[in-house]
């Protein structure tokens, strides 16, 4: 075995491993919640979603990707490889779309009372349950492609036909096909991008304003950061994060569809960064409300915290 597939499957084992742990405190987290009848926020129904599509996307990648780096070879029946492969993109897919629900939501949550969003915004949180269910509903349709072009690595196909993922093998379709398939996967995360930079953005200018109009009340300055300072940092980091991982991870997945026969190493970053925010997002969960990452229960029991100083 190869020090590079070794190296590989290390990044690959200590992502999947440090992922999963994070998204699995988190949902325990909540499962505590749950059964502890502690007061919830209406983001809580989105972050739980968030973390099983997280959860979907790392385990479904991650495992075998490690699995066959470590020298293990043709694990998978063509079955496993068709199934595999469609929750990791459909969990991809949801975790992109809650986060960026999670976001517009957020934008409308902190936006003024006599805004053009106020109606939106007293609205919005009974939508929030329809939003998740459509948004998996879309993306298990939008994948369902996926399903007859993967294939095990024991296939009947001619192997000059075929792409080696590792561990699994796709079928070349025909031009027609690639481009509607290609089409199909970018837009949605194309849209969600969009969407959260916008919500972001608008977050950003309401916290600044409010930042402003409280320092011209008191006409002094603290030291420590102000709760706006501090919101409007988070707001930044999780932007950030999403949009570097999720641009690369669409640049690899375009690149990986359109070229005919793609090197090892394209298809193994093409993994790393798939698998990238998914398990660095519930740490930044965790840094978003700090209770999360103590369990603070007796903290969130019944709290009623402004909206401008919660955080994204």
């Amino acid at each position: 075995m190869a020090a590079s597939d070794v190296a590989v499957g290390i990044i690959f084992l200590a992502q999947t491993m440090v992922g999963a742990l994070g998204n699995s405190s988190l949902f325990l987290y909540y499962l505590v919640l749950y059964f502890t009848q502690c007061r919830v926020r209406h983001t809580d129904l989105i972050l739980q979603h968030l973390i099983v599509a997280n959860l979907l996307a790392l385990l479904c990648r991650g495992v075998p990707q490690t699995v066959a780096a470590f020298g293990v070879k043709d694990f998978l029946s063509d079955f496993g490889c068709k199934l595999l492969f469609y929750l990791h993109r459909v969990g991809r897919g949801v975790s992109i779309g809650s986060t960026c629900l999670l976001s517009v939501f957020q934008a409308l949550k902190i936006s003024p009372e006599n805004s053009s969003c106020s109606e939106l915004k007293v609205k919005a949180p009974k939508y929030i349950g329809v939003s998740i269910y459509l948004s998996w509903i879309l993306y298990l349709l939008v994948n369902i492609m996926i399903i007859s072009y993967m294939t095990g690595k024991r296939s009947h196909y001619n192997i000059t036909t075929m792409k080696d993922y590792g561990y699994c093998s796709s079928v070349h379709p025909d031009k027609t096909s690639q481009s509607l398939y290609a089409a199909l996967v970018t837009f949605p995360d194309v849209l969600c991008v969009g969407l959260m930079l916008w919500a972001s953005s608008s977050m950003v200018l309401i916290l600044h304003r409010h930042k402003q109009r409280m320092q011209q009340v008191h006409k002094t300055s603290s030291p420590r950061p102000s709760p706006e300072s501090r919101a409007t940092q988070t707001i930044l980091l999780l932007v950030s994060t999403f949009v570097f991982f999720y641009t690369l991870s669409c640049i690899f997945q375009v690149c990986m569809i359109v070229i005919y026969n793609p090197h090892w190493l394209l298809v193994k970053m093409g993994a790393i960064v798939a698998g990238s925010f998914p398990a660095v997002s519930p740490f930044l969960l965790m840094r978003r409300d700090s209770s999360a990452s103590r369990l603070g229960l007796s903290g969130i029991r019944n709290r009623k915290i402004p909206n401008v100083r919660r955080n994204v």
